[in-house]
């Protein structure tokens, strides 16, 4: 488990090169797991490669993964990661997305491009979401391992998509997370190897942005109840500094059948004024 001086090292290497990696953070029993997982999923929904270039035409890419199997829920929540997440965001960030990312022999090399160039927000900005991929097998410079412009969250404009750009290799053997803003430039590699390489892309934003899944709709309710607590929070049944996300004035959780959530925060106002009062 990461120490509090771990994740100030890991924070400062985001800070100041836009990633960081966290070498052998899940057990190989996890990956393992992870992966035998996966092929099942996709023998089970005859899943397929994606659709579009950027996607991948020899990728398979699964969404709102968490609807697939209890085993993914440990992957938003695992404790090697999401307190560098929490670092650099805040306890009540969110998940944004989840998805696999199986790159098959003969991918081509993704554009590189940046994952916040859609939000009309002027660069350089403080980090909105953080990104964190997880490597399932080893990534190497055969097998398609993710291409990173260090520094490049610091630029004061987007990658012109398509445009060659001279990149870093981001290797690591299998059970890592790299962990980068989603500011960064990058792009996923081309696996040249015989074999597929498996990943995830588990993305993460503040509580006040909104999702790129819609994992409130997506996920069926009566699958959201069996979640952990904090899993549900992530996913968006919760409310931000007690006022954004709050359904007549209560914290969502309750539609899980949780007890009471946060106070809104006019009732926390009022309670506070009533407790200094009574101080007096």
């Amino acid at each position: 488990m990461l120490t509090e001086d771990d994740i100030k090292a890991h924070l400062a290497r985001i800070r100041d090169d836009g990633y960081t990696v966290i070498e052998q953070a899940a057990s190989i029993d996890l990956v393992e797991g992870l992966k035998r997982t996966l092929e099942r999923i996709e023998r089970e929904h005859d899943l397929g490669y994606a659709k579009t270039s950027f996607e991948g035409f020899k990728t398979v890419r699964i969404n709102n993964l968490l609807t697939y199997d209890d085993l993914f829920w440990e992957v938003p929540l695992h404790e090697n990661v999401l307190p560098v997440v929490e670092g650099m965001l805040d306890r009540e960030c969110l998940l944004s997305s989840f998805c696999s990312l199986v790159l098959g022999p003969g991918q081509e090399a993704q554009p590189i491009h940046e994952d916040t160039q859609l939000i009309p927000l002027p660069r350089p900005h403080i980090p909105i979401t953080v990104n964190a991929i997880w490597a399932l097998s080893d990534f190497t410079e055969k097998n398609g391992a993710t291409r990173i412009v260090p520094g490049s969250h610091k630029y004061d404009s987007s990658p012109d998509y398509g445009r060659h750009y001279e990149t870093v290799t981001a290797t690591m053997p299998a059970g890592s997370v790299m962990l980068f803003d989603s500011a960064l430039w990058h792009g996923g590699g081309a696996n040249v190897s015989e074999a597929r390489r498996f990943a995830f892309s588990c993305a993460y934003c503040w509580g006040w942005m909104r999702q790129q899944e819609n994992l409130q709709l997506g996920i069926p309710r009566e699958t959201a109840a069996r979640f952990p607590r904090r899993l549900q929070e992530l996913c968006g049944y919760s409310v931000y500094k007690g006022q954004f996300g709050h359904i007549d004035n209560r914290d969502p959780i309750e539609l899980l059948g949780r007890e009471r959530g946060k106070r809104m925060v006019w009732e926390a106002t009022d309670a506070k004024k009533a407790r200094m009062a009574a101080e007096r």
